[in-house]
Parts: structure tokens; sequence; C-alpha cells
């Protein structure tokens, strides 16, 4: 018995995977940016406070 080959196509769900990927990551890489520049905002804050003492 012959079994029929079916030609491959790209899967969409690899691509959706893909698509599901870049967005986690440029959502993950907004939110470090966003807590470096919140860091490096109180770390000028904690200094001049330290002074005043």
């Amino acid at each position: 018995m012959e079994r029929k080959k079916i030609p491959q196509k790209p899967s969409k769900k690899g691509a959706d995977r893909e698509e599901r990927l870049k967005a986690a990551l440029k959502a993950n890489m907004a939110r470090r940016k966003s807590q470096a520049r919140a860091r490096a905002g109180n770390g000028a804050t904690r200094s001049q406070t330290q002074k005043d003492q």
C-alpha cells in the first residue's frame, strides 16, 4: 500500500508562535527599559538626599 505524500507547507502554527515570541520580547524589553529609567531616576534622588543629611 502506497502512502500519499503531502507537500510540506510552512506551518501557520510556527508563524503564529514567532509572532507571539516577538511581541513578548518587545514587551519585556520595554518593561526592562522602563525599570532601568526608574532606577536611574531614583539613584539621583537618593544621592541628593544623602548629601542633605
